[in-house]
């Protein structure tokens, strides 16, 4: 078959590899019919990641047909279609069972493994270890470009932000970085209640992207004074219930610490590659809370419900679309998000 091939810092190319096959009972093989890319593919590719070995196929969001089964798998079944999320979840552990498969002890200790332990979607074929407990189902009528995000930025959004922020009815929420998790916060926190959703972007482009998703009001810091501006739009001038960082850099961090109220709770979606400075002798006594996650997907089944009802719109987050074989320019559009005003591709068999 033909893959995405990781080889070292800044190599990668559309290789020919051995087609993958069940190797434990609870896996299956999925032609992959839909997939996209990461930011987090492109911090493997800038060598953030050195967990990943040269010669590992990339990518963990797919949506495919079963083509295989293992023998102990009886609850899927060949030509089934079927989500394939981010994290896998042997069912089984301490962790997964209590719903935190981002550390399934049975991969490692990380529930993250396609395109970073074992070979990922961005693939003509991938094999799935414990599918029976990692994948989902896709019902009829819905298509994939739908169902595609809730394999990991829609649940990041939401677990990571809204749910770990603590987002409730009537909430004034901000969220720094329009990307497509910022997005997928903006979107989530609706749903949630927030009375008011204020994005924070350096690109007017994503703003106008925000608007769409469900944000209030937007800022742009070049205007200046984010903190006023925020300020003057939470009625008392405290700031904000809940801050959500989107982003990942020490300046988009600090600047949640500040906009948020006493009592407030910071989330911190973002991948941070830098270390960054907490002020606790700012923060001590504003009794605030910090909270971090990686996504377990365990919403999923709830999220799509959502999306079969039209209460979320999954595919508003595609912008650009390729063939699974032009894989290397969706490389190249994806990488260039800002210039090409693109949120995620959608790259299709």
């Amino acid at each position: 078959m033909k893959a995405l091939v990781y080889h070292g810092p800044g190599q990668k190319s559309w290789d020919t590899v051995a087609d993958p096959k069940p190797v434990d009972p609870t896996d299956i093989v999925v032609q992959i019919d839909t997939t996209t890319i990461c930011g987090t593919d492109l911090h493997i590719l800038k060598g953030d990641v050195p967990t990943v070995e040269q010669g590992r196929v990339l990518g963990h969001e797919a949506v495919g047909t079963v083509v295989a089964v293992g023998s102990a798998v009886s609850s899927l079944a060949v030509d089934d279609r079927v989500i394939v999320p981010a994290i896998t979840s042997c069912g089984r552990c301490a962790y997964c069972k209590r719903a935190m498969p981002s550390h399934c002890q049975a991969t490692g200790g990380i529930g993250w493994i396609f395109g970073h332990l074992i070979d990922g979607t961005q693939a003509e074929y991938a094999r799935v270890p414990f599918a029976e407990t990692s994948v989902h189902k896709v019902p009829e009528g819905v298509t994939d470009q739908q169902v595609l995000f809730l394999t990991d930025i829609l649940p990041t959004g939401y677990e990571v932000g809204v749910r770990n922020g603590q987002v409730k009815p009537g909430d004034v929420v901000v969220v720094v970085g329009a990307g497509p998790v910022g997005l997928a916060a903006i979107q989530t926190a609706g749903l949630a209640g927030a009375a008011s959703i204020i994005a924070v972007e350096l690109a007017d482009s994503r703003l106008e992207h925000a608007r769409r998703f469900g944000a209030d009001h937007t800022i742009n810091p070049s205007s200046g004074d984010v903190e006023g501006q925020i300020a003057a739009l939470t009625g008392d001038g405290l700031g904000a219930d809940v801050a959500i960082e989107a982003v990942g850099i020490p300046d988009t961090f600090d600047l949640c610490t500040r906009v948020v109220r006493p009592g407030g709770v910071i989330a911190n979606i973002g991948v941070h590659g830098a270390p960054t400075t907490l002020h606790l002798e700012d923060l001590w006594i504003k009794n605030v809370t910090i909270t971090t996650g990686l996504v377990d997907g365990t919403t999923v089944p709830m999220l799509l419900q959502l999306v079969q009802s039209g209460k979320i719109a999954g595919e508003l987050f595609g912008t650009h679309e390729f063939g699974l074989h032009d894989m290397m320019s969706a490389y190249d559009t994806f990488a260039d998000a800002g210039a090409q005003n693109a949120l995620k591709v959608v790259i299709k068999k």
